[in-house]
């Protein structure tokens, strides 16, 4: 099939987050500088999400089914041949055997890019896992055919971030900015309670960026009169790559982001909001990139303590700068591309 179009199959709302929808992006955005054209297929989204996509020339098709079910397969199914796309991107915890399976007799390359690993049949071309834990033995019963790319080394990564890839970071002897992203929807509205410990940390002068995204409701009072700690909200940030260069150190959720700040080799300390977040924190503090700092409920209360010893230590944050730098190379989509077939020439 001599078609030109990716189509991808993610959704995005406050209740699921956006990161499935984001990493895709980066995807669609190296797919569509080949030559291509990117379509999204979409139950759930939101205003600012469509407007995020739409502004990186790719289009957006809404339907109405519950997401994974059997109108969802056939409504995406009836839009693959609508638009003769050559390749099919699922991205969501959703997409079942059945759902893989219907998708496989339509005969389009088809790529599902998963965390968690499980007894499915995953049925498709290839498997994308891009975390660092990621293992072959996670998918015991995985298609025959199937090509698996794990690690991340195949991280996707927006051309926002890939930009720097050849930059270096400086580690000055005292942090100056830190960074808080608890997702792009923090649907349990762990940021505000961030906050809150942070104004017991002693830190000082140190300014603080939240970055929030543009789902689900907020209580920016807490965020904007936060004492004596200089507090800036960023909302729907389009710029996230020049505000973990321009940060000294991260407070962040352990989701899809985490490649994207060890490309920039920006010090973490990482909050799992969700259960598949828990290996990627545990991983990345195995290997001395990040601190893994447990989930928010149990362990909030010794951030403070966390963040005042990080703040001063330069030693250290340069060696987690340096561990999480030497982890991703921003080449990932590169890979992906060319396992799919398309390389530099996508209709090729």
């Amino acid at each position: 099939m001599n078609s030109r179009v990716l189509m991808i199959r993610a959704d995005a709302s406050a209740t699921i987050g956006t990161g499935h929808v984001m990493r895709c992006l980066a995807l669609a955005q190296r797919w569509q500088a080949a030559g291509g054209e990117a379509v999204f297929a979409m139950a759930e989204t939101t205003d600012a999400m469509d407007r995020r996509l739409g502004n990186q020339g790719a289009r957006v098709l809404r339907f109405a089914a519950l997401r994974g079910s059997r109108d969802d397969a056939k409504t995406t199914i009836k839009l693959l041949g609508e638009t003769k796309a050559r390749w099919m991107v699922l991205d969501g915890y959703v997409f079942d055997d059945d759902y893989l399976a219907a998708i496989e007799e339509t005969g389009v390359g088809s790529m599902v890019v998963d965390d968690t690993g499980g007894t499915g049949a995953f049925n498709c071309d290839l498997l994308l896992n891009q975390n660092l834990h990621a293992r072959e033995d996670q998918y015991p019963h995985r298609g025959a055919n199937t090509r698996m790319l794990l690690g991340p080394r195949f991280a996707l990564l927006r051309d926002e971030f890939v930009a720097y890839r050849d930059w270096s970071r400086d580690i000055p002897e005292r942090a100056k900015t830190i960074l808080v992203t608890m997702g792009g929807s923090d649907p349990e509205n762990y940021t505000p309670r961030v906050i809150t410990e942070l104004q017991k940390s002693g830190i000082g002068d140190v300014k603080i960026q939240v970055v929030l995204g543009g789902s689900g409701e907020r209580r920016f009072r807490e965020l904007s009169e936060a004492g004596r700690l200089r507090v800036s909200v960023i909302r729907e940030s389009t710029n996230m790559a020049d505000l973990m260069a321009s940060a000294d150190l991260a407070i962040s959720a352990s989701g899809s982001t985490c490649w994207e700040m060890c490309l920039l080799g920006l010090p973490a300390i990482l909050f799992p909001v969700a259960k598949n977040q828990e290996p990627i924190a545990s991983a990345l503090a195995v290997e001395g990139a990040a601190i893994d700092a447990g989930r928010v409920e149990e362990n909030i209360r010794a951030l403070a303590e966390t963040v005042s010893a990080l703040v001063g230590d330069a030693d250290r944050r340069h060696a987690m700068s340096r561990a999480a730098r030497s982890l991703v190379d921003g080449w990932g989509r590169e890979r992906v591309l060319e396992a799919m077939g398309a390389g530099d020439r996508v209709c090729a």
